[in-house]
């Protein structure tokens, strides 16, 4: 069954209003961060969607035991599965019996994962989709990782053709499947490039809806090491340009300005809702979304 044309469940709002642009939105924790966290619902709207990231050397007793935790509270919980840390579809298989069973998981994030060499037998998201271990679980949403500033893991060369390719199989197996879908991106700092990219895709005949991915409020040296060491593309000269600006240097960085220039646009392609990576933490992250009004939220206290 094929997936419903996407529709924006709200309006965009005004210039200098976010709370249209933010409702909804996504957060990522990963197990050590989220045992920092007390109460996660003093912290996120009630049924907020929280991926649990799978870095490379998290036990699955952890992810699996964090997914419960989030579970138990109310929050819709999506896992990764990063395929190159993954060592065959018995693996894999083991991971999602497990997710269901303990946590009542029914969603998964899939992506190639940070690994230049692959453990096992998976090196890309596709490669998981094809075991048909998702759809025989009963997994009723799967996102996939969207790239909206290139990924020169996938292209070396600076061209996005294999990612394209990759994305008009996925838009096929969409179609071909009754799985939700969507892609959840890469954080970028700069509305005009990520605009162009969603736009470009839907002319194209790609309909998968967009969660776009920013960065959360943090210090711009934290910001600018993370931007390096995930490949951000041209969005990332606005960091360098704030860094060369005295009054700036020593402020935290908070995404007003792109999530201000979404709010203001018309015509925002496919992105349906924003992904926030907290990477100043949990709390500096969920505070600035309760500030600008995305859901009833307790005030919060300094990261532990």
């Amino acid at each position: 069954m094929a997936l419903l044309p996407f529709r924006r469940k709200e309006a965009p709002g005004p210039s200098g209003d976010l709370s249209a642009i933010l409702s909804g939105y996504s957060i990522e924790v990963m197990p050590r961060t989220a045992a920092k966290i007390d109460d996660f619902k003093a912290l996120l709207p009630a049924g907020t969607r929280v991926y649990i990231a799978h870095i490379e050397g998290t036990p699955i007793d952890e992810m699996v035991a964090t997914a419960a935790r989030l579970a138990d509270d109310g929050f819709d919980v999506m896992p990764h599965f990063p395929a190159r840390i993954i060592a065959d579809a018995r693996v894999l298989e083991d991971w999602i019996a497990r997710y269901q069973a303990e946590a009542g998981v029914t969603q998964a994030l899939l992506l190639a994962g940070g690994v230049a060499k692959p453990h096992g037998d998976f090196h890309c998201s596709m490669q998981l989709l094809e075991t048909g271990l998702f759809d025989r679980a009963g997994f009723t949403r799967l996102h996939v990782a969207g790239h909206p500033e290139g990924n020169l893991d996938i292209d070396p060369d600076g061209s996005d053709r294999a990612v394209m390719e990759a994305l008009r199989w996925k838009q096929a197996f969409a179609e071909r499947t009754d799985a939700q879908m969507a892609m959840a991106t890469q954080f970028a700092f700069d509305a005009a490039p990520v605009l162009a990219w969603s736009r470009r895709l839907r002319d194209e005949g790609i309909t998968l809806p967009v969660h776009l991915g920013i960065a959360g409020p943090a210090k711009l040296q934290t910001l600018i090491k993370f931007a390096v060491a995930c490949g951000v593309g041209p969005s990332l000269k606005v960091l360098q340009k704030r860094a060369l600006d005295v009054t700036k240097l020593m402020l935290p960085y908070e995404p007003v300005e792109i999530l201000s220039d979404l709010s203001a646009t018309a015509d925002l392609g496919l992105i349906e809702q924003i992904h926030i990576f907290p990477l100043g933490g949990i709390r500096a992250s969920a505070d600035f979304a309760a500030r600008h009004g995305a859901g009833q939220q307790a005030p919060v206290q300094a990261e532990a």
